[in-house]
């Protein structure tokens, strides 16, 4: 009976080791994918930051035309 309970322990510990390295595996991999999408979304920051300042220069140099154009009255 000790034999059998050590081999069924053994079993179970084989098991659960498998588990803890199934989660490690699964934990290194959503932290490399949370960094790259931490990465991703900082770039795309930037991104619409340059684009709201090409909308403010459009929006500016428009207003400057509109404020130039002669009134046909």
């Amino acid at each position: 009976m000790v034999q059998t309970y050590s081999v069924s322990m053994e079993t179970e510990l084989k098991s659960l080791e498998e588990k803890v390295f199934l989660l490690l595996r699964l934990y290194q991999d959503t932290r490399i994918e949370n960094n790259k999408l931490r990465k991703e979304l900082l770039d795309t920051h930037a991104r619409n930051e340059k684009l709201n300042e090409k909308i403010h220069i459009a929006a500016g140099r428009l207003e400057t035309l509109l404020l130039n154009m002669p009134e046909n009255e």
